[in-house]
């Protein structure tokens, strides 16, 4: 097994080439259930999920209420298509290193449900049903951006950042944060300081949220070859980046308050971020104190932080 060091990995992890190539297990013809859910895995339903919830909320911001019909479907269905092809595409390139990662091994590809040709046909198809369905539904700037999306987390940082710095997550936080802008440019065919505002909220919420599920999988990683920041550097190191990308997600959502928000939000952001904050205060006491880490609390309390906070977005939209 090799160990990663304060070099960038780079290349794929060394022996995947000589690996056979992976194929179906023999046996009876599975179900059609059976098929389906492995194509919905390969989509990742829970990133999809996340994804839409900051990008309905902002819609409803732009259209100062409930937006059009046909945009709000066009965005969530071609939307949704796009993150699910940009999932499929990043099972495909990053099938050598699945295998080795506990976390990853029972997707369909390591788990020998499907073929690699399948998959790779199956999130092409998926980014060109999504980005035609942008393109004749919305407009051209969303349609760019959609586009534009999926070519980076698949090319830019699966294929080649995750696997070369230790700064893979800032760079791949671009993605993460993208179906805000793109769905206000869906509305509006313009991009604004709120929608940048709340761009840079989901932003810089991704370091604490990945960082944390990096520190739990730090072996599986390190396994794998993959130079995440809990791999390469000391855990004071890493709670200090999970430190500072906390105070600039809630001072990020604190900017886009003046900005055309009102008080529900405001509160909102502030409890919230309150709350955040001091849960990364926390993790960072118990490293000091040598006690036992819990990053997982920090990872699904981030899930609940950036609900919560676009749901008052939506809330102020409505009212």
């Amino acid at each position: 097994m090799s160990m990663i060091t304060e070099r960038p990995v780079r290349g794929r992890t060394p022996g995947a080439a000589e690996r056979p190539a992976r194929t179906p297990r023999p046996g009876a013809r599975r179900s059609w259930m059976a098929v389906f859910r492995a194509y919905l895995a390969l989509t990742k339903p829970q990133i999809v999920e996340l994804l839409l919830v900051t990008t309905v909320p902002t819609m409803m911001l732009a259209a100062g209420g409930w937006p059009d019909p046909v945009t709000f479907a066009a965005v969530l269905v071609g939307g949704g298509l796009a993150g699910g092809a940009a999932s499929a595409l990043n099972c495909y390139i990053d099938r050598d290193i699945d295998e080795l990662m506990r976390r990853t091994k029972r997707r369909p590809l390591p788990n020998h449900q499907m073929t690699p040709r399948a998959v790779l046909i199956f999130g092409l198809t998926l980014a060109v049903i999504s980005v035609a369905l942008m393109g004749l539904l919305t407009n051209w700037l969303a349609t760019a951006l959609t586009a534009f999306s999926i070519f980076y987390y698949d090319v830019v940082y699966t294929l080649w950042l995750k696997r070369r710095t230790p700064a893979n997550t800032f760079w791949g936080g671009v993605c993460g944060a993208a179906p805000v802008v793109i769905g206000w440019a869906a509305v509006t065919g313009t991009i604004p300081a709120m929608a940048w505002a709340l761009f840079a909220v989901v932003f810089f919420w991704q370091m604490p949220h990945f960082y944390a599920l990096a520190v739990k999988y730090k072996d599986d990683y390190a396994r794998a070859g993959i130079p995440m920041l809990p791999v390469v550097r000391s855990m004071e190191r890493v709670n200090l980046e999970i430190l500072v990308y906390t105070v600039l997600t809630v001072a990020a959502s604190l900017a886009a308050w003046p900005l055309g928000l009102g008080p529900i939000y405001g509160v909102t952001a502030i409890v919230m971020g309150g709350v955040f904050l001091a849960e990364a205060v926390r993790l960072v006491r118990q490293t000091r104190a040598g006690a036992a880490m819990k990053p997982m609390r920090l990872f699904h309390l981030s899930i609940t932080y950036l609900t919560v906070v676009f749901m008052a977005v939506a809330v102020d939209a409505l009212i």
